[in-house]
């Protein structure tokens, strides 16, 4: 097989769809090929993912310039990997690792890592004249995944009074992927019609959700269902997923503090959860506890683990040692996949590998602050994900991932397949 090595790598800020700097790396081969990566961001972030460098000078963006990070892309990394074949990608990821030397990458920042690491894989599988997909997944790369669709946004995504931050719709019943973005489509739509109808507004959040202020977080999902309904489509082919970014409510002293000023101690919560579980099509709750309220994973994992997908992403934080953790103690049973969350390619396949040997299901996910790269898309028919979130069915960013997935399974054609296997 030919190979060909990386000359030199260089970066430059740009801008996340809310307005904030973020960093795009450029890998250029011996031959004159061309990788291109861009990193996103989040707004509700764990405590134990990787650094994310920002240059904290308060003249330039508020302190979250990136120039940083971009000079250490040319100056530093450059030189690391120039001469490795692009191939090579543990050997890349690694080497930029060791070069770091952090617990955590903040001394390169995961950003600079996360957008080399990216556009290496993007250029090896220009080389080759490859879509990414095939390049990483090979022959067997051919399932679209569940696109769970984030119709209504609150928490820290949202300014307004709702008190989840992410309400989903997963048409997991459809036939294809592009079913399943149709169907997706129509609902969102009914539902602000709906918003209008009742007097909300209609404006949307950091992912593309509608945010209008409700009076609960149960009339969120009964306005959803009536969506669902009302589109012609039933509560058996479209299920609706949460993120309740539970991290965010989390207060000293052990309990759980909403927007509204209800606190639910953690037993109470896990209560919470078994009620709307049993009145709404729900099959997957996200971040339903926070990221240190280890008995009580324990307990919400045996009260419903075998009922919904439970899923962790503040808890594992797309790391390894954190998901070994969690099989290990019985917390959960579904991980989040971010890859700025640990920041280079072969962490994240490393950490989806040991998921799928466990049993656990795994949603590849985009950030609120993204760009108009859709290497996830790819990640995902490449490792035939049986999830993705990708936002709203509105916004650029949110709908080039789609969009991506579904000029991917018109070139797979008769051989698409859609959706969990199980």
């Amino acid at each position: 097989m030919n190979k060909v090595q990386i000359s030199r790598t260089c970066a430059k800020e740009i801008l996340d769809s809310r307005g904030n700097p973020t960093l795009e790396a450029t890998v250029i081969l011996s031959d004159g090929t061309v990788g291109v990566a861009s990193v996103p961001s989040g707004a509700s972030k764990g405590i134990y993912e990787a650094h994310e460098r920002r240059d904290g000078d308060p003249l330039r963006f508020g302190g979250k310039g990136v120039l940083d990070a971009v000079c250490n892309v040319g100056k530093l990394i450059s030189p690391a990997i120039s001469g490795i074949s692009a191939t090579e990608q543990a050997e890349i990821d690694n080497t930029m690792i060791e070069l770091d030397g952090s617990s955590d990458k903040s001394d390169l920042g995961a950003n600079a890592i996360l957008a080399v690491s990216l556009a290496t894989a993007r250029a090896a599988a220009n080389f080759y004249h490859m879509p990414i997909y095939r390049y990483l997944g090979g022959i067997n790369a051919s399932r679209l995944p569940v696109p769970m669709m984030n119709i209504l946004n609150g928490g820290a995504h949202a300014s307004n009074n709702v008190d989840i931050q992410e309400f989903m719709i997963a048409p997991t019943g459809a036939d294809s992927f592009s079913d399943a973005m149709r169907i997706g489509s129509e609902i969102y739509h009914k539902l602000g019609e709906i918003l209008l109808e009742r007097g909300y507004g209609t404006t949307v959040g950091d992912e593309g959700g509608y945010a209008p202020s409700l009076d609960s977080d149960e009339e969120a999902l009964d306005l959803i269902c009536e969506a669902i309904e009302k589109s012609g489509n039933s509560r058996e082919k479209v299920q609706i997923a949460l993120d309740a970014a539970a991290s965010e409510w989390y207060t000293e002293d052990g309990k759980y503090k909403l927007g509204r000023g209800d606190v639910f101690t953690g037993d109470e919560l896990i209560e919470r959860w078994k009620n709307l579980v049993n009145s709404y099509p729900i099959f997957s709750i996200e971040d339903a506890l926070d990221q240190e309220d280890y008995e009580g994973w324990k307990k919400l994992t045996r009260e419903l683990g075998d009922k919904i997908m439970l899923v962790g992403d503040d808890l594992f934080v797309t790391n390894s040692k954190r998901l070994w953790d969690g099989i290990s103690g019985g917390y959960e049973n579904s991980i989040l996949i971010k890859p700025n969350q640990i920041g280079t390619l072969t962490e994240v396949l490393d950490v989806i590998e040991l998921a799928k040997r466990s049993n656990y299901k795994f949603i590849i996910s985009h950030r609120s602050g993204e760009t108009e790269d859709t290497t996830i898309a790819d990640l995902a028919v490449s490792l035939n994900a049986p999830y993705i979130k990708s936002g709203a069915p509105c916004r650029g960013e949110r709908v080039a991932k789609y969009n991506r997935l579904l000029r991917i399974e018109a070139s797979l054609n008769s051989y698409a397949k859609y959706g969990d296997r199980n």
